[in-house]
This record gives structure tokens, sequence and C-alpha cells, in this order.
């Protein structure tokens, strides 16, 4: 990304009931997670959001413990961190598509997810993005986590009506009595 460059960031979402999020991170590299992990919490905590953390060894496996979680818990969305550092053998393109493609899945099945795992070629690039003074990758996954939230609970309360609704006692089926008398 060129250091001139601008992108349009949505304003912060809002709740008007609590929110809770879990944040699943692959500390594989420490201090690399660590900013991530103070940038999606800064952002949760900015939007009256509350936050569990849970840590596993590798981006791999950061869907399934996300998918543990959903099942298991009560949590509103999840935030997945980690970084995936590009090495000398293939390996780094099965995590990385793996890791991200399962997230994907989840996401498409309910789930609001924001993906913060980072997948670059060095670690200076990895040191830019999970600054949370630079770039601040961590935040931007906890803020992509509590919009998707956000538009779950907009539409979740709505309602659709299915096929025609005839006005209410217009109408009797063959055999049923309304009650009044012929007699």
């Amino acid at each position: 990304m060129a250091k001139t460059e601008t992108h349009y960031t949505l304003p912060r979402a809002e709740f008007d009931k609590p929110v809770k999020l879990l944040i699943v991170v692959a500390p594989y590299y420490k201090d690399i997670s660590d900013n991530q992990i103070a940038g999606a919490k800064a952002e949760i905590e900015a939007s009256g959001g509350t936050w569990d953390i849970v840590e596993v060894p590798g981006a791999l496996e950061v869907p399934t413990a996300i998918s543990i979680a959903d099942r298991q818990s009560n949590f509103d969305g999840y935030v997945a961190l980690g970084c995936v550092i590009r090495g000398e053998t293939t390996h780094y393109d099965t995590v990385c598509n793996d890791s991200s493609r399962a997230l994907q899945m989840l996401g498409l099945q309910g789930l609001c997810i924001g993906n913060g795992i980072l997948t670059v070629e060095n670690r200076k690039q990895a040191e830019l993005r999970a600054d949370p003074n630079a770039m601040n990758k961590g935040g931007g996954a906890a803020a992509a986590a509590l919009h998707l939230i956000a538009l779950s609970r907009k539409w979740g309360a709505q309602t659709k009506g299915i096929g025609f609704k005839a006005p209410s006692g217009s109408y009797l089926l063959a055999g049923e009595n309304d009650g009044s008398s012929n007699a």
C-alpha cells in the first residue's frame, strides 16, 4: 500500500444492547499478536463491548476454535488474529488459503467474524500491520466483527410475511364453525 493512499473507514458501530466478542489468536509471533490483540481490545472497548480471549497453536486452528465457541458458548462475534509470514516452502500458501477459506465458510453460515490473520512476505510488513499506532489490523478485524454484529442485530429483528395473508376472521376453512347459529 502506498503511503499517500487513503481508504474510507466506516464510522464505529453502535449498540443499544451489550455486545461480547471472542478474540481467537494464534500467537506464533508473540510480539506481533500482542499488538494485534491491543488494537482489537481497544476497538471493542471503544464500542462499549466486552471480550474474552483464547489462544490456539496456529492459524489453521483459529476457525476450529471459533466453530467450537459458537456451538458451546454465547459470543456475538469473533475476532480472528494471527500472522503467517512467507517461508521457504508452500506451507505458507496452505495455511493462508485454508484458514481464510474456513473463516469465510463460517461467516457464510452466519457467524460475525473479523479476519485479522496477517498474510505477509516478511516480518517488517507484519510489524507495520499489527502496530495499533500504524495500520492496526487487529483493530480493523474487531471493527469488522462489530459491524457484522450490528447488521445481524438490525436484520435479525425483521420478520418477513409469506404469501397472501387474509384479514383476521374473514375466512373459514371447510368444516370450520365461526360460532354463529343458523337455527
